[in-house]
């Protein structure tokens, strides 16, 4: 292994999630946390993933970035668009928007960890009207 292979292993850990419904989540939130809660891109993708309900993912998609960086205590490492792999900030997010519902201790304890912070009701939250608006439009969100 060569010492640039050995970096991108240490900084991004993470191989890409299977579900595509996670792969649409990520890429949402990774344009939204690098060029803003109003990116183009990212109400693209969430339009053509969702038809005309897209609105409903979008919306609570932004309240969640919102969420994570009005709470974080420090920074939360996304990585860009087109890289194939994930950090571990994004592994976490993803695992607690498919976990929210059906292991709710687990994802508090992940977001309590990717914040930094013990009160995290308010992002979980947030997190749960996510993981219901991909669930309810048949696109459940699953790690």
């Amino acid at each position: 292994m060569t010492e640039a292979t050995a970096t991108v292993a240490t900084v991004l850990p993470h191989a890409l999630p299977g579900c595509p419904n996670a792969r649409i989540a990520l890429f949402a939130m990774r344009r939204m946390g690098a060029h803003g809660l109003a990116d183009a891109r990212a109400a693209h993708t969430l339009f053509t993933a969702f038809g005309q309900g897209f609105r409903r993912p979008l919306v609570l998609t932004r309240t969640l970035m919102a969420d994570l960086a009005g709470s974080a205590t420090g920074q939360i490492a996304i990585a860009p668009c087109c890289c194939a792999r994930m950090t571990p900030a994004e592994s976490a997010l993803l695992t607690v928007l498919a976990r929210v519902e059906i292991e709710p201790e687990k994802a508090h304890y992940l977001m309590s960890d990717l914040l930094g912070i013990r009160r995290v009701d308010a992002v979980l939250a947030s997190a749960a009207a996510v993981a219901a608006a991909f669930a309810d439009d048949g696109r459940p969100i699953v790690m």
